[in-house]
């Protein structure tokens, strides 16, 4: 048995009982199978070890944070990858931790292991999730791509765990702010601002941090959305502690699709807090973006520039 310094990963396939049931044991295992060879590799490629795999899980270990944060990202844009033009989608959704760990028998046990496998399950498909402990073992480049969500309680732990995002797409727009030169101390999760921008029929909307729009088929809202599906006041949006929430106000209900999911959320009347960037539907799937819906709007969380 040795204690050692040790960042440990959890990804997750999401919605696995639906899949089994959907195509059967023998297919279900089969595809999350390749898939988790696919991962394998990018878990192999930034250095890292699997661990074991559990049913729709796999456990990883690597030597620093930051490799586990590029693995992070790799996973989830090859798991993106894989679902596009398949016929059953698989997401996964991703939480990484850094910390003391012990290992014994080829397995890892300790506090970092039950913190990252409690964040994984916070977690919505397509996300990566970590904690404000391991962000700050991060190098500063990449802690500009953390942003620090809310406290959580783990279990047999006395105090709260700060859980953060990792905004793992490396668009070429948003990667000039993660990576710009004469950058020589990394500001803390939660530091860095965000800005919200939706965009509709050609029209763009920027939601600041402490803002709120008005969305539906009135005039009087900040945004127009001239669609039949679209209630006069559907939904609003306003910023919270540093994120962006949309809030159903409609008859229809307002539907949201993350990049990279497979799984849109229904919202009647309910809140939901939104994720990097994405659809949303008034009053009918955001689905449709791909049929240019009248009803859907695009919306992406951008960095606010210096």
């Amino acid at each position: 048995m040795a204690s050692e310094q040790l960042a440990i990963l959890f990804a997750d396939v999401c919605d696995s009982t639906t899949i089994y049931e959907a195509i059967g044991d023998a297919q279900a295992l089969a595809l999350i199978n390749r898939l988790f060879a696919v991962l394998t590799e990018k878990v192999r490629a930034r250095d890292g070890k699997v661990v074991k795999t559990l049913g729709d899980g796999m456990v990883c270990q690597f030597r620093d944070a930051d490799a586990a944060f590029h693995a992070a990202c790799d996973m989830q844009a090859a798991a993106v990858e894989a679902e596009a033009g398949a016929e059953t989608k698989l997401a996964i959704k991703v939480g990484f931790t850094w910390g003391p760990v012990v290992t014994e028998g080829g397995d890892v046990f300790g506090d970092t292991v039950n913190v990252c496998a409690r964040i994984v399950g916070l977690a919505n498909p397509s996300q990566v999730f970590t904690t404000q402990e391991t962000v700050d073992a991060l190098s500063a480049p990449l802690r500009s791509r953390c942003r620090q969500l809310y406290p959580a309680k783990v279990k047999g732990r006395v105090g709260e765990v700060k859980v953060c995002d990792v905004l793992w797409r490396a668009d070429p727009d948003m990667t000039k702010v993660f990576t710009r030169s004469g950058l020589t101390r990394a500001a803390p999760a939660g530091a860095q601002e965000w800005i919200l921008k939706l965009s509709h029929a050609g029209e763009t909307v920027v939601v600041e941090p402490a803002g709120s729009i008005k969305l539906g088929r009135d005039k009087a809202n900040d945004l127009v959305v001239n669609s039949a599906l679209a209630s006069r006041v559907h939904a609003r949006i306003y910023g919270r502690g540093g994120n962006f929430v949309i809030a159903d106000q409609s008859s229809n209900g307002t539907f949201v699709l993350t990049d990279g999911s497979a799984r849109e959320l229904r919202l009647r009347r309910e809140e939901a807090m939104l994720g990097e960037r994405g659809y949303i539907g008034l009053g009918g799937p955001a689905s449709g973006a791909g049929q240019g819906g009248d009803h859907v709007l695009r919306y992406r969380l951008e960095s606010r520039k210096p």
